[in-house]
C-alpha cells in the first residue's frame, strides 16, 4: 500500500518535569515503504515511562508520548512489507530503529546497538523525536513488530513487549530454563510476577525474596512459588544463604545487594534487571568468598522478543493487569509511582473495555 499524508494523532503525553500527562495533538510520519500503520488498542504502563515523564534520568525530550508496551492491528503496510497484512494482530515493544549493521544487529540483539533508538524519547532515521503508545496510532518500522499470538488477550499481552521480555531474556541468556534449577526472584511486582509465571512453566523450584510479608499467600498459593522470604527477617534470609543457583533482582528501588548475593550458591549469579534511580550496595565480601556473578540485562532483540510471546502462547502466560482509562493515566501513573498496582497498568487506549 503506498505511502498516504500523515494525519493528526490523538496521544497523551508530559510537558515538563512534573511528569503530569495530558492531552497532546501531534503527526505520525507517513507510513513508508517499510513500515505499517498500527491502530492502538492497549498500551501497558511501565516504570520507565514515570522516569521519562518526570526527566528523573535527565534526558527527557518535552513533549514526551510515553508507552512502550503497545498491542492493536495492522491498518496499512509499505510497498516492501511481507510478512504482516491488514488486520493482523501485532505489537511494538522498547525499539523504533537501530542500526542494522553492527555484530548486535546481525545476531537480532538490536536492543544493544551502539546507535539503538527506543519508541519514545529517541530519534528516528529521519530526524524526528519518537512518540510512543499513550497514543491512537503508531508508524513502526517493520523490523520491530511482532505478531501477538492468538490465545493470548491484545491486552494482558501487552506488558509482554518490556516486562516480559526483560525477564525472560536473562533467564534464557544464563541457562536458567531447566528443570529444577533453583531460582530466586526479588520483588514480586509487574516483572517479578512474570518471571514466576516463566520459572514454573519450565519446571524451576522458585523462591520469591520481598520486604513484604503480605505477598507470601500471592507468591505461593496463586503464582505457585515453592518458598518465600522475608527480605527484613536475617534469620530467614541466613538459613537461605547457599540454596539458590541464580537470583532474578528485579526491584527498582535502591537496595543492598549482599543479603541477597548470600542466597547465592558458590559460582551463582544474580542477574539486575530492575532500574533504580540511585547506585545499589554492593559490598564485594559476598561476590569474593562465594565466587559469584552479578550481572545486567535490557529487554531482549527482536527475534528473541517474537519467541518469548510464541512460548507465551503456548504456556498461555500473561500478565496480571489493571485496565486504566485514558482519563485516568495520572491517577495510575501516581498509583505506579507507589508500586500500588497488581501487577501493571495497562492503558485502554481504543476503549474497548465496558469496565
Amino acid at each position: 500500500m503506498a505511502a498516504t499524508t500523515p494525519k493528526h494523532t490523538e496521544g497523551w503525553a508530559a510537558y515538563d518535569a512534573s511528569g503530569r500527562i495530558s492531552p497532546f495533538i501531534f503527526k505520525r510520519r507517513e507510513n513508508g515503504e517499510n513500515d505499517v500503520t498500527i491502530k492502538i488498542l492497549y498500551c501497558g504502563m511501565c516504570h520507565t515511562d514515570i522516569h521519562y515523564a518526570r526527566n528523573e534520568w535527565g534526558i527527557t525530550m518535552y513533549p514526551v508520548v510515553p508507552g512502550h508496551e503497545i498491542t492493536g492491528l495492522i491498518t496499512k503496510v509499505g510497498t516492501n512489507v511481507s510478512g504482516f497484512k491488514i488486520g493482523d494482530r501485532v505489537g511494538v515493544g522498547c525499539l523504533a530503529a537501530s542500526c542494522l549493521e553492527c555484530d548486535f544487529c546481525k545476531q537480532s540483539e538490536e536492543n544493544y546497538c551502539e546507535k539503538v533508538q527506543f519508541t519514545y524519547n529517541g530519534i528516528f532515521w529521519d530526524g524526528s523525536i519518537t512518540y510512543g503508545g499513550y497514543s491512537s496510532m503508531l508508524v513502526a518500522d517493520k523490523r520491530y513488530v511482532v505478531r501477538i499470538p492468538d490465545a493470548l488477550p491484545l491486552d494482558a499481552a501487552a506488558p509482554l513487549l518490556c516486562a516480559g521480555v526483560t525477564v525472560y531474556s536473562p533467564m534464557k541468556r544464563h541457562n536458567m530454563l531447566h528443570p529444577g534449577t533453583k531460582l530466586g526472584v526479588v520483588g514480586l511486582g509487574g516483572l517479578g510476577h512474570v518471571a514466576v509465571k516463566f520459572a514454573k512453566a519450565f519446571g524451576l523450584h522458585v523462591t520469591v525474596i520481598s520486604t513484604s510479608i503480605s505477598k507470601r499467600d500471592e507468591a505461593t498459593r496463586r503464582l505457585g512459588a515453592d518458598n518465600f522470604l522475608l527480605s527484613t527477617d536475617a534469620e530467614q534470609m541466613q538459613g537461605a544463604a547457599r540454596t539458590l543457583d541464580f537470583v532474578l533482582d528485579t526491584v527498582s528501588a535502591k537496595h543492598s545487594l549482599g543479603p541477597i548475593l548470600n542466597l547465592l550458591k558458590v559460582n551463582g549469579t544474580l542477574v539486575l534487571v530492575g532500574a533504580p534511580e540511585a547506585p545499589v550496595d554492593l559490598p564485594s565480601f559476598p561476590l569474593i568468598f562465594g565466587k559469584r556473578v552479578v550481572a545486567g540485562s535490557l529487554i531482549g532483540g527482536m527475534r528473541e522478543t517474537q519467541e518469548m510471546l510464541d512460548l507465551c502462547g503456548k504456556h498461555n502466560i500473561t500478565c496480571d493487569i489493571e485496565l486504566v482509562k485514558t482519563s485516568n493515566i495520572n491517577e495510575a501513573m501516581n498509583r505506579l509511582s507507589r508500586n500500588d498496582v497488581r501487577y501493571r497498568f495497562v492503558i485502554d487506549i481504543a476503549g474497548q473495555s465496558k469496565l
